[in-house]
């Protein structure tokens, strides 16, 4: 069994935890999971494994021609395709939160090499200044609600950016919540908002996806973020902090 640590009101962290469903799928496809408490329990697998095994497989990406967001293949035996990005039909696209010169391949390079440095049940809470090959600053997606929307320029006095400051960054946050939302998506409530549900009874990954967008009846609490513009120029987004909604069992 595989048990860590999650704060669910961290929409970065909640689909963290099904991006390390989604790889422990691939290796154990009998694996089940759910939330509960503090916890999200895979039924099957050991998380010292599958970071073996995530660090066995190269991550490249599918279209040399663009450098900013191409689908990107993490190969090996996870055998994934990560595109969900460029998906406008079902919402993929309004959930991305990088844009001008940032590259994805870059960032998730260096996001997955600091988490295959990471151990114990509070994964998520290992926070570190994450740097690339060639030495220099790797910004995160900002996924994870601790990096979010708070932080503009006028709200702290000065900007970050400008003066180079080397921030922490959560790397199994902005990791696994890439591969997870290649297959679990939120609730689509309006424009750059949305819901999830935090299941708290053990499924497989198929039933789990629906549960995670409200698309199944079951039980578990449910919560609401935005993707929110995070600099002047609102071009930028970052995942807020969620709010709870309720813990009621209900119906979609």
């Amino acid at each position: 069994m595989i048990c860590i640590e999650v704060d669910p009101t961290n929409p970065g962290q909640y689909f963290g935890c099904c991006g390390l469903f989604e790889l422990a799928h691939r290796l154990w496809p009998q694996a089940q999971a759910r939330f509960v408490g503090g916890s999200f329990e895979v039924s099957h697998g050991e998380l010292e494994e599958l970071l073996g095994v995530l660090g066995e497989v190269e991550l490249s990406s599918m279209d040399v021609k663009d450098r900013m967001a191409p689908p990107l293949w993490l190969g090996g035996r996870m055998g994934m395709r990560l595109d969900w990005w460029q998906d406008r039909l079902s919402g993929g696209y309004e959930l991305k939160p990088w844009a001008g010169t940032m590259q994805c391949l870059r960032i998730a390079l260096a996001m997955k090499r600091e988490l295959l440095a990471s151990t114990g049940t509070d994964l998520f809470s290992q926070g570190s200044v994450v740097l690339t090959d060639d030495g220099k600053k790797a910004e995160p997606f900002y996924f994870d609600a601790r990096r979010g929307a708070n932080s503009l320029p006028l709200d702290i006095g000065f900007s970050p950016d400008a003066l180079k400051l080397k921030s922490i960054a959560y790397p199994a946050t902005e990791f696994l919540t890439l591969v997870g939302l290649q297959r679990f998506r939120p609730e689509i409530v309006r424009t750059r908002v949305f819901s999830y549900r935090a299941w708290d009874e053990e499924l497989p990954i198929a039933l789990a996806a629906l549960a995670a967008a409200k698309a199944l009846q079951c039980s578990g609490a449910t919560y609401q973020f935005e993707n929110a513009f995070r600099t002047d120029q609102r071009k930028h987004k970052a995942f807020t902090s969620a709010t709870s909604l309720n813990t009621e069992r209900e119906s979609s």
